[in-house]
């Protein structure tokens, strides 16, 4: 009895196979990367994919050139933007006045409603004089 159920369950494959029709086809190649002919919505599968997967940084990154600036820094550009206000507070009450940092010269004069900034780079010696007028500081 025993030999009967393992003699049908080695033989029930092979009966199967024997009797069961066959049928194949052939092999069909299909891309899938859209520029081999693939579809094209696959693009953007296939670029994530590979962004993912990218280890080497870019040396040209911006976001890896930019360097905090320390609180030294913070603080000297607040004083000098809180100076250069304050100047132009003075010219718009009819003074003139001078602004001098480790990096620029500005001067500002007020000649009867014509305001004229004069920036001096102290590294380069450039020159910039930027003239507006129309301004009347008695108003």
């Amino acid at each position: 009895m025993k030999t009967v159920k393992i003699a049908g369950l080695t033989l029930a494959p092979v009966l199967f196979l024997i009797f069961t029709p066959l049928s194949a086809t052939e092999l069909i190649y299909e891309p899938v990367n859209p520029n081999f002919g693939g579809n094209p919505l696959n693009g953007s599968y296939l670029l994530n994919n590979a962004q993912a997967q990218d280890r080497h940084k870019d040396p040209d990154r911006l976001d890896t050139l930019y360097e905090q600036p320390s609180a030294l820094d913070r603080f000297t550009d607040s004083l000098e933007t809180r100076l250069l206000n304050q100047l132009l507070t003075d010219v718009g009450n009819g003074n003139s006045g001078e602004l001098i940092t480790d990096d620029f010269i500005v001067q500002i004069v007020d000649n009867d409603g014509v305001l004229t900034v004069l920036v001096t780079d102290r590294s380069t010696g450039d020159k910039s004089e930027i003239i507006v007028s129309g301004l009347n500081p008695t108003n």
